[in-house]
């Protein structure tokens, strides 16, 4: 096989149905990526963790452009479409599938920390809510729920007010 005609590209997915598309898939015998995180969410004031697609509705394939099926992709249970720039297939680099996949191994489940311990300047990630996945410094306490951090947002320091459950420790 010509390694040069096999490359990977985005399926998008229906909602909530990325799991759905890629078993699916992988039982026609495609070979398909799912790239999956851990994450807390709050929700009725308690924080629970959960495993979700990165990228929502999306997920990747790898197709040889000139050997493999196409037509049965979009009609499979869960696919919406193939992302397309205009009526071509838009490859995705092999660089960000690798990058994508050495990232995997190392999201180990958060640990939530004790601010009882934390002294400002401290490194900090957030594991809950909109800003989920990003790291900042612990500045203070400013309420018995609440803490600041200082993010580091479009080369702008931020402060942000956010729940202690949802700060975790970064090592």
């Amino acid at each position: 096989m010509n390694k040069s005609t096999r490359h990977w590209y985005l399926v998008y997915c229906k909602p909530k149905s990325e799991t759905i598309a890629q078993d699916n898939l992988t039982r026609q015998g495609y070979q398909v990526y799912l790239p999956l995180i851990s994450r807390y969410k709050q929700r009725a004031r308690k924080l629970f963790q959960t495993v979700e697609p990165l990228f929502s509705r999306y997920l990747f394939i790898q197709l040889d452009t000139e050997v493999d099926n196409w037509s049965p992709i979009r009609s499979t249970l869960g696919v919406a479409n193939i992302v397309r720039f205009g009526q071509i297939p838009a490859p995705v680099p092999f660089d960000l599938i690798n990058e994508l996949k050495a990232r995997e191994n190392n999201q180990d489940a958060h640990r939530f920390i004790d601010l009882a311990n934390l002294k400002k300047g401290d490194e900090v990630r957030i594991n809950a809510g909109a800003m989920a996945g990003y790291a900042g410094q612990f500045l203070q306490r400013n309420s018995q729920d609440r803490a600041i951090v200082l993010l580091n947002i479009m080369e702008q320091q931020s402060r942000v007010s956010l729940p202690v459950d949802a700060i975790g420790s970064i090592h």
